[in-house]
């Protein structure tokens, strides 16, 4: 059974653009991000989605240096990029991660992937609701309600974040959550404004030298030491989404 981590990026963000490529410890944050994803064990491989749009030649350029597939699609019917990545690169198991969590630790997404292997589960996800630092974010479901979503959605929302169709269908397909022992909902770790990207770089400035697979555990223990970083970024408010409404009210 092929699992691929299939991983949305474009340059065109909407708060930081060209976030995917700015620097973290010296390199693009789309490489640190490729770096983490290769540590992770239980999946068969990387896939980046990103659009057609001449902006993100950048980021196609960056999979061809670091040898990782790019598959290109729509910009706005994300979901039709993920089938179309997914059917091209022969994926049974989809492992969604955006490229706004360069701080993602693999042992969690192994974790997650692992409670999906378990069976009885289309999706498995570990934000429904979300119990992990916001940027930690993985779902795991299979390929066959991929391409189901991708036949029969019509509404903009289910099209523009994947997988609003998959949750808002309870009654077709059975949804588990990955809960943390401890609520870490508090923290954000996300890239997606100047503050979130002025975090990331210092955490990975101090982190890389020592602990360059650095764990979700290092990044909590070194904001320990400097519990004032934390405020660097938390009066941000995530934009509002379907997808989590939907997320939240059809988990069990």
């Amino acid at each position: 059974m092929k699992t691929l981590l299939i991983v949305q990026a474009r340059m065109t963000s909407t708060r930081l653009p060209g976030k995917v490529l700015l620097p973290l410890a010296g390199v693009p944050m789309l490489t640190r991000l490729v770096e983490r994803l290769r540590r992770v064990q239980r999946a068969s491989g990387i896939v980046i989605a990103t659009t057609t749009n001449a902006t993100d030649e950048p980021i196609a350029a960056l999979c061809a240096q670091l040898g990782v597939p790019c598959h290109r699609g729509s910009e706005h019917d994300v979901l039709s990029r993920y089938a179309d990545a997914a059917r091209a690169h022969g994926a049974d198991v989809v492992v969604r991660i955006t490229s706004d969590c360069p701080l993602i630790d693999p042992a969690l997404i192994d974790q997650v992937i692992a409670v999906y292997q378990e069976g009885g589960s289309d999706c498995v996800s570990n934000m429904l609701p979300p119990t992990w630092p916001y940027g930690m974010a993985v779902e795991v479901f299979s390929a066959a309600a991929l391409q189901q979503a991708h036949a029969e959605s019509t509404q903009p929302a289910e099209r523009e974040h994947v997988t609003p169709f998959i949750y808002g269908h309870p009654e077709r397909y059975r949804l588990r959550n990955v809960e943390s022992p401890v609520d870490l909902s508090h923290h954000r770790w996300t890239v997606d404004t100047p503050e979130d990207y002025a975090l990331a770089s210092r955490l990975f400035e101090r982190l890389m030298p020592t602990r360059p697979n650095f764990t979700q555990a290092d990044v909590l223990a070194l904001l320990e030491q400097h519990p004032d970083w934390i405020a660097i970024n938390q009066h941000i408010r995530q934009k509002p989404a379907t997808e989590s409404q939907l997320q939240k009210k059809n988990t069990r």
